[in-house]
């Protein structure tokens, strides 16, 4: 009965991508939350699922996940990387923030200090707005609803113009082959002159990101000066961030 039950429930995981857990104990509701748990735990042993806060996402899931859907996930993972970029950040610098919920965790713990900030994400500027010594710039273009980050040719032209130190940027998915990928065009031109601008890029990326591959590829390994994970950077990757002289925090 186990093995049929999970096999259901990775069978609705992949046809929904992302799921959470009230929609699997409407699935199974004879069954218990911790047998919910227990067998999502034993399909992401299987490498089939991968479990995020408040429910689960298909690892054949290769769209890019919505906003709302980056917030629930892997929080515990985005603090431990946040925290580690806290101490790149020096003060009077110019630092740039792309958008995504990694940067808005670091944006939740930036200290008080004197810094320039530039950010093409309107929920990163607005969670900086509590501090009383930042410079905060937030970039122009137009809104992706999905992500909630800004892009376009304006915003385009608007980085031309910024010098900027350290530059720490979001990534949707991490491979050998492919490098650092994201899901639209749009994400990838403004990720991409980002890291061109910067003296110092910094590429932001937990555990879940290494089970992905997006269509647009931003950046190989040779173009960033760091990676900052949670723990955990798969052997054949973390190989080659050595061999192109990429630190690993």
């Amino acid at each position: 009965m186990n093995s049929i039950r999970q096999e259901r429930t990775r069978e609705y995981i992949e046809e929904k991508h992302v799921v959470t857990i009230r929609e699997l104990q409407a699935l199974h509701p004879d069954v218990s939350l911790m047998t919910i748990h227990r067998d999502l735990a034993a399909l992401e042993q299987m490498g089939v699922i991968v479990k995020v806060r408040g429910g689960a996402r298909s690892v054949r899931h290769t769209g890019d996940l919505g906003h709302e859907e980056r917030l629930r996930e892997n929080n515990v993972g985005k603090a431990t990387i946040a925290a580690k970029a806290l101490s790149l950040v020096a003060p009077h610098s110019t630092v740039f923030l792309e958008a995504s919920t990694t940067n808005l965790m670091l944006a939740r713990k930036l200290p008080d200090m004197d810094v320039h900030i530039f950010t093409n994400g309107p929920d990163i500027a607005l969670e900086l707005c509590r501090l009383v010594n930042p410079s905060i710039t937030l970039c122009c273009g137009t809104i992706n609803r999905r992500n909630m980050s800004l892009s376009g040719q304006i915003t385009l032209d608007m980085l031309e113009n910024i010098n900027i130190d350290l530059a720490f940027v979001g990534v949707s998915g991490c491979s050998a082959e492919a490098g650092f990928t994201c899901g639209t065009e749009r994400d990838m031109l403004v990720k991409r002159k980002v890291i061109q601008k910067a003296r110092t890029s910094v590429i932001m990326c937990d555990r879940a990101k290494f089970t992905r591959l997006m269509p647009y590829t931003f950046a190989r390994f040779s173009d960033v000066d760091y990676l900052i994970g949670d723990g955990f950077v798969p052997e054949t990757i973390s190989q080659q961030l050595g061999l192109n002289g990429v630190k690993v925090l």
